[in-house]
């Protein structure tokens, strides 16, 4: 019977990435637990700490693990501010459209930081979001990403109207969320150019 559990078990971990389940189980039952947050404004934070299966051969938190970490702490700001019940409810998903990071400092092995989510704005398509890794050592800036998360099956203004029953006005979006908008355009039209040319060379 041990055998066979030991087996399951390895199994599970060869062919499924089980800590990242895991991971967001535990988010969701914390956040769950928590008072909820009305301002959908408002910046939320998550505590967190580099751990050994962070690190790379630089002995260094994996640039990748960033990514992973903000997928917590943004699924952490939607259980709060109540966003994430109500796309389940309206059958919408929100998926990650493009995302951008900027490393500053890198986090080393145990050391604390914070994660710090915040909703800069949205589009009839998206909300935009803003995430800083920030060193609990000396409070300092170590990585910042913006983040563009596509509404699929709704709209940001019909989840949030269904969760604070009443319309909200989107504030003015920060210049760097504009060039960095600007940018993810771009980058599609000049895609879609090339496909378009693909197309005709067949």
């Amino acid at each position: 019977m041990l055998l066979l559990v030991l087996s399951t078990l390895l199994l599970l971990f060869c062919n499924l990435d089980v800590w990242y389940f895991l991971r967001g189980a535990q988010v969701f039952v914390e956040a769950w637990f928590l008072p909820r947050i009305e301002d959908i404004l408002a910046e939320q934070s998550i505590d967190g700490m580099v751990l050994p299966h962070d690190l790379d051969y630089l002995g260094h938190m994996n640039n990748s693990r960033y990514l992973r970490e903000c997928d917590f702490a943004r699924f952490h700001h939607y259980m709060r501010n109540g966003l994430f019940m109500a796309s389940r409810k309206l059958g919408a998903k929100m998926v990650v459209g493009a995302s951008t990071i900027r490393y500053r400092r890198s986090l080393a092995f145990r050391e604390a930081f914070q994660i710090r989510t915040k909703v800069l704005g949205w589009d009839d398509k998206a909300f935009y979001l803003e995430q800083r890794f920030v060193s609990k050592r000396d409070d300092f800036v170590s990585a910042v990403m913006l983040c563009r998360q596509n509404v699929v099956g709704s709209s940001p203004e019909s989840i949030m109207e269904f969760t604070y029953k009443k319309q909200i006005e989107c504030p003015q979006f920060p210049e760097e969320l504009k060039h960095w908008i600007s940018f993810i355009s771009a980058s599609s039209q000049a895609l879609r150019a090339e496909s378009g040319l693909e197309d005709k060379n067949k």
